[in-house]
């Protein structure tokens, strides 16, 4: 097998998250020989999204994760010669901490486990050894997503996507439906039982002065596993943001969709309501009287060119947002609204970050709907795989389940000359890029890292009902204490593919002080009843149910200096994971800024060419017509792609 992999590149990605994905995309398109790896067997890193089953795999390789024993190293010692040195990397991801779920779903024994059964066998029969082959067209190996169909074809909707590409193995349903709980850094797992007797009672039984819903049991969440596509950062796509025009001009967008965030939401004196965003809305607003109708539309009017008016902030430079608000005339309504739910910053953020944060939200709506926010279908992991697509289109080649033991350096020169992977094999390469976690202890010795707090709940119904249920809704929640963040949530609906009818996939997102649950139970707990207590409190049924819930900590290496990291070659470059912000412009940014100092006289990710201007080999030849020496040159033998 290792023979069949090329040992000459002129870049090797370490690391499959949106930045490594996206630089990937932007060197093979520039012409670069690109390998791409990760350790991984799926695709997006902290990025990734998973399958119910899927997920449940993810806790469980995790909880594995820490108790692998160091490997002996023996076997690459042999291949650094004696003027090169070696940098060892990490061979256990430590970047997810603290993972605790909670099921509160009636867990009904009695029901036939068989389908679930069969989904294991089939999730587990696609898990095959490396690929090496390359990657030819715009088709990858086997071994890819069930994404990568053809140039066009895009998963019908409604139609489930394949578990299949998460190639983990799967988390045994009677596992987990037991009584498990691990402590420390390892999966908890706490289930919530309804007691015995009432287990399979239906609920609306007893409250036939309520709405009816639907009972959704555990072993259905577990059956319908793959209905959901569950991220592990939840984020969204500014309609003017960075994200969406680099889709658009590399045209990557073709190997997505999208939908519309549909409402804007705020949490107000305990309430869940609705926030006016466009014109239209501001005015058809019940919640505002005509007076603060007129004082938000001359704010908002002010904040999309508040540079032309210095005279009106410059005094405030040094005050926060919030007290700059204040001093607008604007009504303790109208301050929470522009603070939480239009700025979306924390009361202390300058006056300065939140009249841009206020700007890019307003010049972000009416381009795709009444809101600023995209969405993409199948969530939010799809977008890396979309720029492997279009590296893997350029003649990238793709490894998952490869891990690399160390960089190997010239002692004299002080650069990175190759990498040496777990089969022993010496692969030689011009750049090299690695994602942050694969880094070394040693390496990242005097590295402080923030970390994000994250929650997913799965529930019963919308925070805030509507006359769809088809709503796809971002909250942010204020601190609930002194000293604690803001808590963002986003709410998807079965229509963004991420979850199975009847029931809604809800993100919880904030920097952490503590543990990801000490940090977002309090939030719950105001928007959310327990499945195991709507027996008893009635009065709760007005909130959505919890059925299952995932607390768990990201390591956050955004903002890291290259200059924190020991001992560092020159030519070694590092991408961070994802970052706390809503967008995803800290990623687009940082990939853009390694890529021009690597390769500084070649475009950023440039539109493709044109059909029609491809050349086949075996086509007749053409006189070259002026202005053609950038044509693409498109091998049909795959072999000859990775050919040096």
């Amino acid at each position: 097998m290792a023979d069949s992999l090329p040992t000459e590149f002129d870049v090797v990605i370490i690391g499959t998250g949106l930045p490594e994905s996206i630089l990937a995309a932007a060197c093979s398109r520039s012409g670069q020989r690109v390998l791409h790896l990760d350790s991984r067997s799926y695709y997006g890193g902290n990025w990734a999204s998973f399958s119910f089953s899927g997920l449940l795999s993810w806790l469980k390789e995790y909880q594995q994760n820490s108790d692998i024993v160091e490997e002996s190293t023996a076997s690459w010692q042999g291949l650094i010669h004696e003027t090169e040195e070696a940098i060892t990397l990490r061979k256990k991801d430590e970047s997810i901490q603290h993972t605790e779920v909670f099921c509160y779903a009636s867990q009904d024994m009695d029901d036939n486990i068989e389908e679930t059964d069969a989904l294991q066998k089939n999730t587990s029969s696609v898990t095959s050894s490396t690929t090496t082959k390359p990657l030819d067209s715009a088709c990858l190996s086997e071994e890819t997503h069930s994404l990568y169909a053809t140039d066009h074809e895009l998963p019908a909707k409604g139609t489930p996507k394949s578990d299949g590409e998460i190639s983990l193995e799967v988390t045994d349903v009677e596992d987990t439906l037991a009584k498990e709980k691990y402590c420390g850094d390892k999966t908890c797992i706490h289930t919530v039982s309804d007691g015995d007797k009432d287990e399979n009672k239906p609920i609306e039984e007893d409250n036939t002065d309520q709405p009816k819903r639907n009972k959704i049991t555990y072993s259905q969440i577990v059956k319908e596993s793959r209905r959901f596509n569950i991220d592990l950062v939840s984020k969204l796509l500014y309609s003017q943001g960075l994200l969406i025009d680099l889709l658009i001009k590399s045209n990557v967008s073709r190997y997505a969709e999208f939908k519309n965030v549909t409402r804007i939401l705020a949490f107000r004196e305990g309430k869940v309501e609705q926030v006016p965003c466009s014109r239209a809305d501001v005015f058809n607003s019940k919640e505002l009287t005509m007076v603060e109708k007129r004082i938000l539309m001359k704010f908002l009017t002010f904040c999309l060119d508040y540079e032309q008016h210095p005279d009106q902030y410059q005094a405030f430079v040094q005050c926060s947002f919030s007290e700059y608000l204040q001093t607008k005339k604007l009504t303790p309504n109208l301050q929470h609204f522009v603070l939480h739910s239009i700025a979306m910053t924390e009361s202390s953020c300058s006056t300065i970050d939140g009249l841009k944060a206020t700007k890019n939200f307003l010049r972000c709506l009416g381009r795709f709907g009444n809101t600023p926010f995209l969405f993409p279908l199948y969530g939010q992991g799809e977008i890396p795989q979309c720029f492997c697509r279009m590296c893997a289109v350029f003649g990238g080649i793709y490894c998952l389940r490869h891990k690399v033991q160390c960089l190997v350096v010239d002692k004299e020169s002080g650069r990175c000359k190759a990498i040496i992977d777990h089969l022993g094999q010496r692969i030689n390469a011009k750049y090299f890029i690695v994602e942050d976690s694969y880094l070394s202890e040693e390496t990242c010795s005097n590295i402080q890292y923030k970390q994000i707090s994250r929650a997913v709940l799965i529930t019963d119904q919308s925070i805030l009902k509507a006359d769809s249920d088809q709503q796809i809704s971002i909250l942010v929640v204020p601190p609930v204490e002194s000293g604690t963040c803001a808590v963002r949530v986003t709410e998807l609906c079965s229509s963004t593919m991420t979850c199975m009818k009847d029931t809604y996939l809800v993100h919880l997102t904030c920097s952490s002080s503590k543990t990801a649950r000490e940090d977002l139970e309090l939030v719950v707990k105001k928007l959310f009843t327990p499945f195991t207590e709507t027996e008893i409190d009635k009065e709760e049924l007005t909130k959505p149910r919890l059925l299952w819930a995932l607390y768990f900590n990201m390591r956050d290496s955004s903002g890291i200096s290259r200059s924190s990291y020991n001992g560092l070659p020159s030519n070694v470059y590092v991408c961070s994971g994802p970052d706390c912000g809503l967008g995803n412009e800290h990623a687009v940014k940082q990939a853009e800024t390694l890529f021009q100092e690597i390769f500084p006289n070649e475009e950023f990710c440039p539109p493709p060419p044109n059909p029609e201007d491809i050349i086949f080999d075996g086509d007749d030849k053409q006189p070259e017509a002026p202005g053609t020496n950038n044509i693409i040159m498109a091998k049909l033998d795959s072999s000859d792609e990775v050919k040096t």
